[in-house]
């Protein structure tokens, strides 16, 4: 049995730790080609990049390791079954069963893991990612001067560019125009030249244009508020240096304490606390709505004075009422239950974004069990299927488990969006797809210990031969 058992493993241990790896490198392209502009051309250093990298390849854990497991299971118990181990396996009186033991164990140690990094290192994971991406693409891009345009990249500092032609090497400018308006001055300076060569001093803080073959022009206001008359002034250069400060075009990183609340960066603790909270804001909000309610019956059922002083109970008839006290008491009725009514709506939003937040906490607090759950239910699917199919590699086994990778994915989306809008409850939604399939995984594993040909071609064609050849006989005896 420790033979089998190290055999088994030794299969499943290779294909996991490549598919994992396969996994996560698919999604991490997934997640550059999405922010492919916030990332390119903005003077990032090669470490934020990495960072950035690093925390989205973690935050996609709970996507890869379930597919991972399941691709895995199926490769090797197809690789199993294609070599006739299994069927070795089983003439030495073992059952399919029994030969499971071992992967189940590492299955259920990777479930435990998924468990633990779901709850301590994925918030962190979750707080670093979106704090930076949220950062980088804040950040103004380096591409400071196009061509053809007009670049306002640097309007704060009184400044507007204008390139006609940029050469290939990004550096060699030609047709430049700078406006020079700066805040606070009344003075217009127009420089044109027909080439500049662009470049960042050593400490990044300043971009500087050296500038070729130009004429400076300045158009100054004339003295006294009497005389409307501008002064002008006209330079020429051979070569000049023109300075922009790059102060404002640096990452700047916001408070990390603004991010501290945010529902995906926190544990099980936080959101048992912050959960209980929301249900006490809800039910003062029931209080309070009690409360209302009961002031204006109350208000409505004892006996109140009219304007002309004499005592009438609500249930007393309105033709007793003087039709000039009945003209005053009405519009005081009308603003009392517009008032009402007014305090009412205000708690019934609040009611409702509090029930909302409630939801959503429970939400993510239901996700941290789901992600082991899930490794576990995969797997009970995977390995009897791959037994069934009997085929190894990445060709009929890769198409299988994203088919049920798919379905599995699809349920769990449609079961949280159905739980976050009220129409099920949280741990409905979030469970559902495990559910769903594990019925799926019992029967899969009940067929592949009775070897089963749920998924043999041939056994199918036997069937279909045979019906179609009962049928034939059938015509031919009418």
């Amino acid at each position: 049995m420790k033979k089998i058992h190290l055999l088994i493993l030794k299969s499943f241990i290779r294909p996991f730790v490549v598919t994992f790896f396969i996994v996560m490198f698919v999604l991490l392209m997934l997640f550059l080609f999405k922010y492919i502009d916030d990332l390119i051309g903005k003077g990032f250093q090669w470490y934020i990049i990495l960072e950035l990298m690093m925390y989205a390849s973690m935050t996609n854990v709970a996507m890869a390791l379930p597919l991972s497991i399941l691709l895995s299971s199926i490769m090797t118990y197809g690789n199993l079954g294609e070599n006739y181990e299994l069927v070795a396996i089983k003439s030495a009186g073992i059952s399919l069963t029994r030969a499971m033991y071992p992967m189940l164990i590492v299955v259920t140690l990777l479930s435990i893991g998924a468990f633990i990094f779901s709850d301590y290192m994925l918030p962190i994971a979750n707080f670093k990612y979106y704090s930076l991406l949220y950062d980088v693409r804040q950040q103004k891009t380096s591409f400071l001067i196009s061509e053809g345009v007009f670049n306002n990249s640097f309007q704060s500092q009184g400044y507007s560019i204008r390139v006609q032609k940029k050469d290939p090497d990004g550096q060699t400018l030609y047709g430049v125009m700078i406006y020079e308006n700066k805040p606070g001055s009344n003075n217009l300076i127009v420089t044109i030249a027909k080439q500049a060569i662009m470049y960042r001093t050593p400490d990044d803080l300043f971009l500087v244009l050296k500038i070729k073959d130009g004429v400076r022009y300045e158009e100054e206001a004339g003295e006294g508020s009497l005389n409307p008359r501008k002064m002008f002034r006209r330079e020429r250069f051979t070569s000049t240096e023109q300075k922009f400060s790059l102060e404002s075009f640096k990452m700047k990183r916001t408070d990390a304490n603004e991010w501290r609340s945010t529902i995906q960066m926190m544990n099980l603790k936080q959101l048992s606390k912050f959960q209980d909270s929301s249900i006490k804001a809800v039910n003062n909000i029931n209080r309070g709505n009690t409360s209302i309610i009961t002031s204006y019956l109350r208000y409505f059922a004892v006996p109140h004075k009219l304007a002309s002083g004499n005592p009438v109970k609500s249930d007393a008839s309105l033709s007793i009422i003087k039709p000039d006290a009945l003209q005053r008491a009405l519009p005081n009725a009308l603003n009392e239950a517009q008032s009402v009514r007014e305090s009412l709506r205000t708690l019934s939003e609040r009611y409702k974004e509090d029930s909302k937040n409630i939801r959503k906490y429970s939400i993510e607090y239901q996700k941290k069990f789901t992600l082991s759950a899930a490794c576990l239910v995969l797997f009970l699917i995977g390995a009897p299927l791959g037994a069934i199919i009997r085929k190894g590699g990445l060709g009929l086994p890769l198409v299988v488990s994203v088919v049920f990778f798919l379905i599995y994915y699809i349920i769990a989306t449609i079961g949280e969006k159905s739980a976050k809008e009220g129409s099920m409850t949280p741990a409905m939604g979030m469970w559902i797809a495990i559910m769903i399939l594990t019925p799926i995984g019992l029967f899969l594993s009940y067929k592949a210990a009775n070897d089963s040909v749920l998924f043999d071609t041939d056994a199918y064609k036997r069937y279909f031969v045979k019906v179609f050849k009962r049928k034939k006989a059938l015509s031919e005896l009418h």
